[in-house]
């Protein structure tokens, strides 16, 4: 059911035209609330159109109506069940919405890699993809755009584009912005790979 409702949001959010990164985050939220409690089968729906409504309000200029968007769920739910359903996301993910998004990393590393535009595309597809798999939802952001990057990589330039070993060797040099720094990087220091507390 989950992919059902994401594979819905992503029409909506082409429908209504929003920045990419609002789709990413609202996913993301999604799949936290998921995580952090149970949720109602008939209330899943409600529960994507109120994180997109959410991540709208973090990452759009201008905001859908909300009366809009429950015209947009075919009468399924009322304005005031949506702006509850918000309360609720909020309260239970306490405010924690930011989420550095899987497409910010993939531009940077397809700059690392100079990639052309086509590839980019094809990787931008590829994280579209990835959107609708449960298991991609627990990846590091930069992981996904990496995976996405060398999938295009290779079917665009065959599999000897030499994508990964420049990557790496950019990272290991251990400067600061590294590939494998990329990788493991988080916002919050309590979530950093292979930080223990110092």
């Amino acid at each position: 059911m989950r992919a059902l409702v994401v594979d819905w949001l992503i029409q909506v959010h082409e429908y209504l035209g929003l920045a990419g990164d609002t789709l990413y985050l609202a996913v993301h939220l999604l799949d936290s609330y998921l995580r952090a409690g149970r949720v109602r089968l008939h209330r899943l729906q409600l529960l994507g159109v109120a994180c997109l409504f959410v991540a709208c309000k973090v990452e759009e200029c201008v905001l859908p109506e909300s009366a809009s968007l429950c015209f947009l769920g075919a009468g399924s739910f009322s304005r005031a069940e949506l702006l509850r359903a918000e309360r609720r996301i909020l309260s239970r993910l306490e405010f924690r919405l930011h989420h550095p998004g899987p497409l910010l990393c993939l531009g940077l590393l397809a700059a690392l890699a100079r990639s052309r535009p086509e590839v980019t595309l094809l990787a931008t597809y590829f994280l579209e993809l990835s959107l609708l798999e449960a298991e991609a939802a627990g990846w590091e952001p930069a992981r996904r755009a990496a995976a996405a990057l060398s999938l295009a990589h290779r079917l665009l330039d065959g599999a000897g584009s030499g994508l990964e070993p420049s990557l790496y060797r950019y990272g290991s040099r251990g400067g600061p912005g590294g590939f494998r720094n990329l990788l493991s990087w988080s916002p919050f220091p309590s979530q950093r790979m292979g930080d223990n507390g110092r």
